[in-house]
């Protein structure tokens, strides 16, 4: 579930809702950055207007429980955030539709801010898409106990392995909102049984391929050694796989470090 091998195209055509999220992750960032260093003032001032802050908040300041979901504190946040969203978000977004996943994705992380809201003290700001990544892993997290058929094997693993990560990660970092990721986890378990109500298995579904793996695997002619090829991943997309798994160790790995050792 959870090897991407699509290529920028196919996978922007299969999975619209992840890549829009993931680019509004990097234009913000790009944006406040600049804001940050002077450049273009207005960056700034979305960042002031749109982090959780739970004094404005309390003040009747709304829109701070959803906007700071497409924020971040700084690149590693955005990097180690969006990376999350393109291994966990495709497989959601196919076995659940656009406007499902898009619904869960936000109430998730609305009920993270929200609980943020009523347990932190009032000075606490906030922000980053934790909150929903971490309901995300709820829904995985569902989906092994209640809905087996939903998910394979090799799946299960890996969610397991991250689950137990995350945790760690959460409560070794002081900077972290310890609250939004725990309550992310339980909200993303807790409201996953209607979403999944019709949902298919994730293999079952059919997906667009790269225009060449589509002309080398669409004969319709008989082929004595058909059953005995393997589907080999294109060589780009291969390497791009790597080179994103290799990175998202890394970022791990500074992200322990940086927890640490502080700097």
């Amino acid at each position: 579930m959870f090897v991407r091998n699509e290529n920028f195209y196919t996978f922007r055509r299969n999975y619209p809702i992840v890549t829009i999220l993931i680019a509004i992750h990097i234009i913000l960032y790009a944006f406040t950055f600049l804001g940050n260093l002077g450049i273009f003032p207005p960056g700034q001032w979305l960042y002031v207007l749109g982090v959780g802050w739970n004094v404005a908040i309390a003040a009747g300041e709304w829109w701070r429980l959803i906007t700071p979901v497409f924020l971040h504190a700084d690149l590693f946040h955005m990097l180690f955030n969006s990376f999350a969203l393109f291994l966990f978000g495709p497989p959601i977004e196919k076995m659940v539709g656009k406007y499902r996943f898009v619904l869960f994705y936000l109430l998730t992380a609305v009920i993270a801010n929200i609980v943020t809201f009523y347990l932190q003290p009032l000075g606490y700001r906030h922000v980053g898409a934790s909150g929903a990544i971490y309901g995300l892993l709820g829904m995985y997290v569902y989906m092994m106990i209640f809905r087996k058929e939903l998910i394979d094997a090799a799946s299960r693993q890996v969610v397991t392995v991250m689950v137990v990560i995350g945790i760690i990660m959460t409560f070794l970092n002081p900077r972290i909102n310890i609250l939004a990721h725990i309550i992310g986890l339980v909200a993303g378990m807790a409201i996953a049984a209607p979403f999944l109500r019709k949902a298919k298995n994730f293999f079952s579904i059919p997906r667009y391929a790269p225009t060449r793996y589509r002309e080398e695997n669409d004969d319709i002619g008989f082929d004595p050694n058909r059953w005995n090829k393997k589907r080999r991943m294109p060589f780009k997309s291969k390497t791009i796989y790597n080179i994103l798994g290799i990175g998202f160790v890394i970022l791990i790995v500074i992200g322990l470090l940086s927890s640490i050792f502080s700097f």
